[in-house]
């Protein structure tokens, strides 16, 4: 299985994990209020959305996040959407909106930073790109709700940025990687 095959199938199990996981609030030292475990798992989209880019360019890097969106979506629905509990189908609406949104504008932003420094692109594309996903979906999701999202959404993103500076370790390690895997494509 190439390279693209495992980033998208990755890109789908990441979405559809972390659209299971944000419905449990972190239940410890008072943070049910302010964070799911969503928070952790989601970031990984972003990484694989930047060595995408990097490896294939803009055009391979959308066709991941739409099989990531699509795959990411469907199961979302079959797995974990109870369809007679609004707030569950909000999260997948949510969720999938999101997602799109957000991702494609990860993928532009990357390809326009992509010449500078190594860190600029996936950082600048990553925080951008997890600000506009948090409060897209939060407020799909939970508006109007009784869940306090809009501290949950603070306190998603919080974790989400302090990721994207931690997921800069192993982009740059497999920056290496991607880099000859894109050479030997163009051989």
């Amino acid at each position: 299985m190439n390279l693209f095959y495992k980033l998208a199938l990755l890109m789908g199990a990441i979405v559809v994990l972390s659209n299971y996981l944000v419905q449990f609030p972190i239940n410890y030292i008072g943070l049910n209020e302010i964070l799911t475990y969503g928070a952790f798992s989601y970031p990984i989209t972003f990484l694989i959305t930047d060595l995408a880019n990097r490896a294939y360019g803009v055009q391979v890097a959308r066709k991941i996040v739409y099989i990531g969106f699509f795959i990411g979506v469907l199961l979302t629905l079959i797995i974990s959407t109870n369809f007679s509990d609004l707030i569950s189908i909000r999260i997948a609406i949510g969720s999938g909106v999101a997602f799109f949104i957000a991702q494609n504008l990860d993928v532009n932003i990357f390809d326009k930073l992509r010449k500078k420094l190594w860190y600029i692109a996936p950082l600048t594309s990553s925080v951008i790109g997890s600000t506009v996903d948090t409060f897209l979906f939060f407020s799909i999701a939970f508006y109007g709700t009784n869940v306090p999202w809009l501290t949950l959404a603070v306190g998603d993103l919080i974790v989400k940025l302090f990721i994207a500076l931690t997921m800069l370790i192993p982009f740059r390690l497999l920056l290496t990687s991607v880099k000859e895997f894109s050479q030997l494509k163009r051989n």
